[in-house]
């Protein structure tokens, strides 16, 4: 079992003709993700090894029977690209674009109020089951398939470092996904923890915050109140000063909210086992998920 993307999920890339979305295409391709076409406006009919390029989101959709995007486009066209794919009603949008103003995600997130697509990101890594499907730029051969493990998490690279340690333990996962670290984004910790209590094969779950803003304590409340299976948390930016951006838009400190203390107690106070040392996590994980400590 999966959540979000499994074997059948059919993918477009808008953007595919530029330099990264040709790039991570073929990526995707070569895992074994089925990408069915891409779309680039004014350049339908060309292919891109061996991928149909469609002028528009619906037309491909039309001719290829695509449910899910990767969207590889530049930040002043990306939420233009979302909506499009919305319109379209694909199932899911998984945007890598970073950069993408404040303003025009106001508007995407308006435009998606009440319709069916679920939005990745923007400014993540995206999505991958292994060994049936990925979405996104992560690095495929670190992913173990077979489960027990899901991972959620707004820093790229630290999921990759995450997925490293898990395989290392000889710990599979079910689904990992970057839920990305903008102040406005698409599915949160709690959609993303609740698929993963509602999946069967998923008996654990790895939950990778950041200072900034209040995502983690609030998900913490709800792992509390709607999970029984085992949930290992890491919080990046312990020493961030209060006040510096630290790296995403939406990892600053300020008003004594977001702090990495405040986000780490939360998660003791709900039952979270929480890992300090993200050197640790991968020991960690395996006591916590299979009582071994050797």
């Amino acid at each position: 079992m999966a959540i979000f993307v499994d074997k059948d999920t059919r993918v477009l890339v808008q953007g595919i003709t530029g330099k990264e979305g040709r790039f991570h295409a073929g990526q995707c391709r070569d895992y074994g993700t089925q990408v069915v076409g891409g779309v680039t406006p004014g350049k339908g009919g060309q292919e891109m090894e061996g991928t149909p390029v469609f002028n528009s989101v619906a037309e491909a959709c039309r001719k290829t029977g695509a449910n899910a995007s990767m969207i590889v486009v530049p930040p002043p066209f990306a939420a233009e690209a979302i909506l499009e794919a919305v319109d379209a009603e694909l199932d899911l949008v998984v945007c890598i674009t970073e950069g993408i103003p404040v303003m025009d995600m106001l508007r995407v997130k308006n435009g998606m109020a009440g319709r069916k697509t679920r939005l990745i990101g923007p400014n993540c890594p995206g999505i991958i089951t292994p060994g049936a499907c990925k979405i996104g730029i992560m690095p495929g051969p670190i992913h173990t398939p077979g489960g027990p493990v899901g991972v959620v998490s707004r820093s790229g690279t630290l999921t990759y470092e995450v997925v490293h340690q898990l395989t290392e333990q000889g710990l599979g996962q079910t689904t990992c996904l970057g839920i990305g670290g903008d102040p406005i984004n698409g599915t949160n910790f709690i959609d993303c923890l609740a698929a993963f209590q509602d999946d069967p094969e998923t008996k654990g779950v790895v939950m990778v915050g950041e200072i900034g803003g209040t995502a983690e304590e609030v998900a913490a409340d709800w792992i509390a109140a709607n999970m029984d299976k085992p949930v290992v948390g890491f919080i990046a930016g312990l020493t961030a000063p209060p006040g510096r951006r630290m790296g995403h838009a939406g990892a600053i400190v300020s008003g004594g909210k977001g702090t990495a203390a405040a986000k780490l107690a939360a998660m003791r106070k709900n039952g979270i086992h929480v890992c300090e040392n993200l050197g640790d996590i991968g020991r960690v994980c395996r006591e916590v998920f299979t009582g071994k400590t050797q």
